[in-house]
């Protein structure tokens, strides 16, 4: 079943099961999707476009919570926790940090980078591989850190 068909199905399940956190949550993505949708012409979307679509939600709702934490609002940062873990289900299995270094290092070899000067040839050259499948955030950081490492030699 494509995620497409999935969300409606999970939304309708939230509904019966009278979870009104999953169902406020899966309103909102579908929402985003819809959207997307008519940004895109009315074209049904595929599962790798939802993902996409779902990444960025997540990715809003992980940078909410550290703006509640920043402001001493734990409580609002531990509503966009549980909203980001229930758009989790929705992702493909997540990469481990040793995974993406392993990416990295292969990443850095052949794209021949010599230092941070180069660190838009590594990431166009790791982010199709790790799209969907790891933050952004820590891949860029992973990246830095195997660029400060080789321009060290």
């Amino acid at each position: 079943m494509s995620l497409r068909d999935q969300i409606p199905e999970d939304l309708k399940s939230a509904l019966k099961n009278r979870n009104k956190l999953e169902l406020t949550v899966l309103r909102m993505l579908q929402s985003a999707i819809k959207n997307r949708e008519i940004d895109n012409n009315k074209r049904e979307l595929t599962d790798e476009e939802v993902i996409a679509v779902i990444s960025t939600e997540i990715k809003k709702r992980r940078e909410a919570a550290k703006e509640y934490e920043k402001v001493g609002r734990p409580d609002a940062a531990a509503d966009e926790t549980a909203e980001m873990d229930i758009l989790m289900k929705y992702m493909p299995e997540q990469m481990g940090e040793e995974e993406i270094r392993s990416l990295v290092s292969a990443a850095i070899e052949q794209s021949g980078a010599q230092g941070m000067k180069d660190i838009g040839k590594v990431m166009k050259e790791i982010m199709p591989k790790v799209k969907g499948k790891a933050d952004g955030a820590l891949v860029n950081k992973l990246v830095k850190e195997g660029l400060e490492s080789t321009e060290g030699e």
